[in-house]
């Protein structure tokens, strides 16, 4: 035996090492062959790009990056994140995520990801497309950035109006290729996106609960009991995702957001509080300090140690450490963002017994939409286009028949209801609530087929790395 491995402390371990240790975890409770782990694990292929761009009469430099992890299926999809604080480690543990949970929901893409190094707020809209525009040329002239290869979308820093940007700029540098708006998802509607994309992630969280809660026994291994409404969550972020799931859980599911955490503090009320109303205060002051829906602290991240059902990180990685994790009074921690729990934080949280839902399964919601967009794109036709006439005409013979042949009575709303040909956005959500579903069950089933295997986040990373692994044997990659 040689000699014990001492490992660094936490703070010096890496974000993608962090990621390498849970997947490390999965490949051993598979005894993956070790060959194949070596395959699997590093990304196949990492560019950094430095490119000038004049602004206010003086040439500024940027720095940014796109990782390629996995091109086991194609295109490679992952986020695009403007942020001061991104850099390649941090883009290569995205990508390396973004592989696993597209694997694991079956959603036919690579991982991918990519960032900016900048600060946004600090240039204006026309700044912003110029630069987004020339970071798009440098990732499309190196083989990064296309509708058959590598396709971003919208995270951090970023959004539906860099998404146009970056489509327009594909568009004139291959004016004769039809599939231009595949060439990145989550644009606006009106420019080829799809109704639903935006609030995906958020969406997608809220499915995975309402699937955890129709368990009876997943939700006795929790300690909690009974459904999902009445239940008192805490959420870390009101961006983009936080703010989307924490609407719907407290208008739709009945769930009481008794925190919300932010950059300045935490404001809290026990008897809930107004998602919708606190959203409106935060875009207008930019800040949560003096909401008078509820009392504000300053210390946020003692927030995250608040007493409630559910805990949901849904802002930046690394939020939950060694640190606090002994100290997280949640029985369940929902990760809505990626990577918000360290290796060593998620093992704590394992030995008291705290059920973590892993971000591979929880926010995929984003990815999997993307891909309705996505395909949306490639088909040129909307979902439902072909036979939204033939479904209204149906449900209206269905209902005649009930009432002419039945003798039933249908209520007129009922026979309204029955004739509404199906939306677009319907589809969608039935789409993405499938895919959700499916991927939860898919991890029950592990949990109780592999005696290796006994939280949600080793099991999910099993279902990926058996998948990833099939496919580069089919092909004879190894």
């Amino acid at each position: 035996m040689g000699p014990e491995t001492v490992e660094p402390p936490e703070g010096q371990v890496s974000f993608r090492e962090n990621v390498d240790r849970m997947v490390d975890r999965a490949m051993a409770a598979i005894d993956l062959d070790p060959g194949v782990a070596a395959a699997i694990k590093p990304c196949n292929s990492v560019i950094q790009v430095t490119f000038p761009v004049e602004l206010r009469g003086e040439v500024q430099v940027f720095t940014g990056w796109r990782a390629t992890h996995s091109t086991h299926r194609l295109p490679a999809k992952g986020g695009l994140r403007f942020d001061p604080h991104v850099d390649q480690d941090e883009v290569e543990a995205l990508a390396a995520l973004m592989s696993y949970k597209c694997a694991m929901a079956d959603v036919p893409f690579g991982g991918s990801k990519g960032g900016l190094l900048i600060d946004p707020t600090a240039y204006t809209r026309q700044e912003l497309m110029q630069i987004t525009r020339r970071f798009t040329l440098e990732l499309v002239r190196k083989g990064f950035l296309s509708p058959a290869t590598n396709v971003p979308a919208p995270d951090m820093g970023t959004g539906q109006r860099e998404m146009a940007w970056i489509a327009d700029t594909y568009k004139h540098l291959y004016p004769e290729d039809i599939n231009y708006l595949a060439a990145v998802t989550g644009k606006p509607v009106h420019l080829g996106g799809i109704r639903g994309r935006v609030e995906a992630t958020g969406r997608g969280v809220q499915y995975v609960l309402r699937e955890l809660f129709r368990h009876p026994e997943a939700v006795a291994e929790t300690g909690l009991s009974g459904g999902l409404r009445g239940k008192r969550i805490v959420v870390q972020g009101l961006g983009n995702v936080g703010y989307h799931l924490a609407k719907f859980l407290s208008e739709e599911d009945g769930v009481r957001v008794v925190a919300v955490i932010e950059r300045d503090g935490a404001v809290m009320n026990e008897d809930g509080l107004s998602v919708e109303d606190l959203h409106r205060y935060q875009q207008e002051h930019h800040a949560v300090r003096g909401f008078p829906g509820g009392t504000f602290s300053e210390d946020g991240a003692g927030a995250l140690e608040l007493d409630c059902d559910l805990l949901i990180p849904a802002a930046l990685e690394a939020q939950i450490h060694s640190g606090n994790a002994r100290n997280i009074r949640a029985p369940v921690v929902v990760e809505a963002a990626n990577g918000p729990v360290t290796f060593r934080a998620d093992e704590i949280l394992r030995e008291r017994g705290v059920v973590v839902l892993p971000d591979s399964l929880v926010n995929v919601g984003g990815v999997t939409v993307s891909y309705f967009e996505w395909i949306r794109n490639l088909s040129h036709i909307r979902f439902g286009r072909m036979q939204r006439r033939h479904d209204e005409l149906r449900g209206t013979q269905m209902a005649a028949l009930l009432m002419e042949h039945g003798g039933i009575h249908i209520p007129e709303q009922v026979r309204a209801n029955l004739a509404e040909p199906t939306d677009e956005i319907d589809l969608i959500r039935s789409g993405l609530d499938d895919t959700m579903r499916l991927a939860f069950q898919g991890i029950r089933e592990v949990l109780a087929e592999d005696d290796g295997v006994d939280d949600y986040r080793t099991a999910a990373f099993v279902i990926a790395i058996r998948k990833i692994a099939r496919s580069y044997l089919d092909v004879g990659v190894y």
